[in-house]
């Protein structure tokens, strides 16, 4: 996974609270839930989870730079050709 994604921990943590809001939407009433995996997702990606971590990775990791250029940071996709 780390081939597809730079973080399929948090990947895997946000599909899991959108599992979560199908279930919840299944009964008939659960529409509203909505919100729950809309802010986790939010707070993954852009607040405490991929953002915090990408700092300091950026700074301690050698070769880390070249590795964002070639893959996804959230949703797993297959990897960029980076031309040398």
């Amino acid at each position: 996974m780390w081939r597809f994604t730079r973080h399929p921990n948090y990947f895997g943590d946000a599909a899991q609270w959108w599992g979560y809001y199908l279930i919840a939407l299944a009964t008939g009433s659960g529409w509203w839930s909505v919100f729950s995996p809309v802010i986790m997702s939010f707070l993954l990606r852009n607040v405490s989870g991929v953002t915090m971590l990408e700092k300091s990775l950026k700074e301690t990791k050698p070769g880390y730079a070249e590795y964002v250029e070639a893959t996804n940071a959230f949703i797993p996709w297959f990897p960029k050709k980076i031309p040398n």
